[in-house]
């Protein structure tokens, strides 16, 4: 699953000893392994040899340079969400034709840079976002692939925040309006309509939804091509399950038996845009223990580390196992709520988590951080952002520096009428 573990009753990341990395870096941080992050892509890989799809990182799992610059190595693509995803996509070296732009909101400056740096194609959500990039693309006399996201009112049995297959939801199109898209199609002279995309949502771990959902959008592309309507690109997202706590979610080979018979009968380019699969368990929050604090009914360890560092738990009510860098076996096991320094009561990382009591100055490790951990932190409360490291094997590199208090007000200006 990960390459954390403990040797004797040290915990280590790969053959490093996380320990020694928070002397030197202090803490918070984030760590991730090198190992995990490209074992878990080359498990989908494997999985799906047989029809050979573009797999597409999404990088609103996580966006570090040095993360996505590996995966793009072994030979993905990406799939992005915004100007800046793009930006960094490009950074990192990323080919054109390997990017795929999703979002229900892009905006027109978004849809003329991703035109004129030739990405792949668009996952078109809406009729309105249609006719933009068809009139951005003539302005710059290009021809544009878009593929049409479709809803198609599936119930992922997950979290109602990350569900993004219900016609409730604000994503995609419904199945009509899609079919006069294609059966209008030729009053869009600058685009290529040619793909179909869908995405149900987020840490899914059964894959029965995704059997429906795509039975489903099969049968939809049948009747175009009744209709003579050819396309070229299925598109049938990410969101497959991690283990967080007790889950039990298909694996990528249990995924892939389900899915590819149905796939291969389509004759079509399959795309698929996996995230937490690939980086959720490659990632860990390293916390040094501040205080232990005793009230009336309850017992706070309090940790250095915030919801503004890993939200998850504040935002998804989201399990996160927490573990000591050194195991005590003497010390006694009490439910306790592991807390943060933010002045929120929503700052907690655990609640009534019965664990081996720590002590003051005494460091854990948050596992299951590297999705939606860093990528959706933020500077809350005027902290700074975390560092981040990359480790591989005995190694370790900071490969995002723990920003500075100056940091925290790069950009920002007194007027004169107030000074």
């Amino acid at each position: 699953m990960h390459d954390f573990k403990y040797i004797g009753n040290r915990f280590y990341c790969e053959s490093l000893n996380v320990e020694s990395v928070a002397r030197k870096v202090g803490t918070p941080f984030y760590l991730y392994s090198h190992k995990t992050l490209l074992d878990h892509f080359r498990k989908i890989q494997r999985a799906f040899k047989d029809i050979d799809p573009l797999i597409c990182f999404s990088m609103k799992a996580n966006s570090s340079l040095a993360l996505v610059r590996a995966l793009v190595n072994a030979g993905a693509g990406l799939d992005i969400v915004s100007g800046g995803e793009l930006f960094k996509a490009l950074k990192v070296g990323c080919p054109g034709n390997r990017i795929v732009y999703a979002s229900v909101g892009k905006t027109e400056e978004e849809i003329l840079e991703a035109i004129k740096k030739g990405i792949l194609f668009f996952n078109v959500e809406s009729l309105p976002e249609l006719d933009l990039i068809n009139e951005a693309s003539h302005r710059l006399n290009k021809v544009t692939q878009v593929a049409i996201r479709i809803n198609p009112d599936v119930e992922p049995g997950t979290h109602q925040y990350i569900t993004t297959g219900k016609l409730t939801n604000k994503f995609g199109m419904d199945f009509l309006t899609a079919r006069k898209i294609f059966e209008q199609r030729s009053r869009f002279g600058n685009l290529n309509i040619n793909g179909i995309h869908m995405h149900i949502g987020s840490q899914i771990i059964d894959g029965a939804p995704f059997l429906d959902a795509i039975r489903r959008v099969i049968r939809f592309i049948d009747n175009l091509r009744f209709l003579g309507i050819r396309l070229e690109y299925l598109n049938i997202g990410g969101g497959l399950g991690i283990i967080y706590k007790d889950e039990k979610p298909q694996t990528a080979d249990q995924f892939a038996q389900a899915v590819l018979p149905l796939l291969k009968k389509t004759g079509l380019k399959i795309i698929l845009e996996p995230g937490r699969f690939i980086v959720g368990n490659a990632g860990i929050l390293v916390t040094k223990v501040l205080y232990i604090k005793k009230s009336v009914e309850k017992t706070f360890v309090i940790v250095d580390a915030g919801m503004n560092d890993l939200i998850r738990p504040s935002l998804y009510q989201a399990y996160h196992e927490i573990l000591p860098l050194n195991k005590y076996s003497s010390r006694p096991i009490k439910a306790v709520d592991v807390v943060g320094p933010i002045c929120e009561s929503g700052d907690f990382f655990a609640k009534n988590r019965k664990m081996c009591l720590p002590n003051e100055g005494d460091l854990l490790a948050i596992m299951s951080a590297g999705a939606y951990g860093f990528s959706m932190s933020s500077n809350y409360n005027s902290r700074k952002r975390t560092c981040e490291i990359l480790a591989k094997g005995s190694k370790f590199a900071v490969i995002r520096k723990r920003q500075s208090y100056q940091d925290l007000v790069e950009g920002e200006t007194i007027p004169n009428f107030i000074k």
